[in-house]
């Protein structure tokens, strides 16, 4: 079944290509386009287009619908197009003409936007909570090992103290800035544009504010031609939201590979959370930080590809927009994802409290030894150069207490500052 079926054939092959994937992903809005049309019945009552027979039908049916695809018993067979024909075959199979009359004053395009918008703004709250929580996580460690130094690196060279507190901290900070694109972009797809229909209005006297109020949507996108543009706009908006998160996850798992690696023998997981090699029995991979690291590296290409999908496309619809649940639905599920392992594996981290016992790492301590010449009144050029000389006279002796008291600094982590903004946004 088709919404646009005329009684005229297609043929099989053209289907399966214009359809594509649309089944499949169909699912994961199947919900949305329940409470949508739902939203949409409501109005066409209000405005006397359903009787009131038409419209208790149409809400008891929809009930059962939703909690088919609840409980995961709501199928879409090769015959349906999309999830849209679906339900309004389902709705006519088992109410009769009133199933019929629901597609009054709307499009599909009108529905894929609507249920969309609703999957995007629900998915970016998930996500802002999951990312909230993993910084929580974060702040709480910072707490625990505040006082446990590691080397900071410049180069991938020693340079500076850092601490397991600096460090824990400063991923939850991080994260902070990319909760403002997702705010950003939860402003963007918290626009209801139900009532656009293929994007130039309708001739009925739909009520448009009323959607908006039943959909639970903080405004209206007013224009219709505005609200048919938003298809690709929403997404890319939620992409870049993405990315921003994703690149932080993935330096973060980067940095956990790293430490993790016998040469820095920074800290350790489980051996249940690694897995081994078929060939090397002392094998103990961080496999699931490096598939975080590539889930997340791929999610960082979003943007640019759903760019290159609606770039220099006109106004109005064109069917290039379909693929664009291809990359943003799957992306958002592998982001989802990767928090929760992150979360999950982070928690069972075990830090290594002796690193720098090592020598090599005692010239971390040479800034500090100078900036305590400098403090005791030498010019910090003559310091510098007597650290310099120490050193390759080998006569340099660290002074391993550090005394950094500015804001943000080792021994003052502002965590209680980084817990309040974390809350803030």
């Amino acid at each position: 079944m088709k919404l646009w079926d005329k009684g005229l054939p297609t043929d099989q092959k053209i289907d399966m290509f214009t359809v594509g994937k649309d089944r499949q992903l169909d699912l994961v809005l199947a919900k949305y386009d329940v409470k949508a049309t739902l939203a949409h019945a409501l109005m066409l009552h209000k405005i006397n287009l359903l009787s009131n027979e038409d419209i208790s039908s149409i809400k008891k049916e929809l009930s059962n619908l939703k909690n088919e695809i609840e409980n995961s018993t709501f199928i879409i067979e090769d015959k349906f197009e999309d999830v849209h024909s679906k339900i309004e075959f389902e709705l006519t199979k088992r109410i009769g003409d009133a199933g019929k009359r629901i597609h009054t004053a709307r499009s599909r395009n009108d529905q894929v936007l609507v249920a969309m918008h609703l999957y995007l703004k629900d998915e970016l709250s998930q996500i802002k909570s999951l990312v909230k929580d993993l910084s929580k996580d974060l702040l709480i460690s910072a707490e625990k090992y505040k006082n446990i130094l590691l080397p900071g690196y410049t180069h991938l060279q020693i340079a500076m103290p850092s601490s397991f507190g600096l460090w824990f901290s400063a991923y939850a900070e991080s994260f902070v800035d990319d909760l403002y694109f997702v705010n950003a972009a939860l402003e963007v797809v918290d626009q209801n544009p139900l009532g656009s229909a293929a994007g130039y209005g309708s001739s009925f006297p739909i009520d448009r504010e009323f959607t908006t109020k039943e959909l639970g949507f903080k405004t209206l996108k007013y224009n219709v031609v505005a609200a048919q543009m938003s298809r690709g706009k929403s997404e890319k908006s939620t992409a870049f939201a993405m990315s921003s998160v994703a690149g932080t996850l993935s330096k973060l798992a980067m940095d956990v590979c790293l430490y993790m690696s016998q040469n820095f023998d920074f800290m350790s997981i489980p051996s249940e959370f690694t897995t081994g090699s078929s060939i090397m029995p002392h094998k103990k991979n961080p496999d699931v930080f490096e598939l975080i690291r590539a889930k997340c590296n791929k999610i960082q290409a979003l943007p640019y590809e759903l760019t290159l999908l609606t770039n220099n496309l006109p106004s109005g619809y064109h069917r290039d927009l379909q693929l664009l649940k291809e990359g943003i639905v799957p992306a958002i599920q592998d982001l989802k994802a990767s928090l929760e392992m992150a979360m999950y594996a982070l928690k069972n981290v075990t830090v290594n409290k002796n690193i720098l016992e090592d020598e090599k790492y005692d010239y971390l301590f040479s800034v500090d030894t100078l900036n305590t010449l400098v403090m005791n009144g030498m010019s910090f050029r003559d310091a510098y150069l007597k650290i310099g000389k120490d050193i390759e006279s080998s006569n340099y002796k660290p002074e391993k207490n550090t005394r950094h008291s500015h804001l943000g600094s080792i021994n003052n982590l502002c965590l209680e500052n980084i817990e309040e903004k974390l809350k803030q946004v």
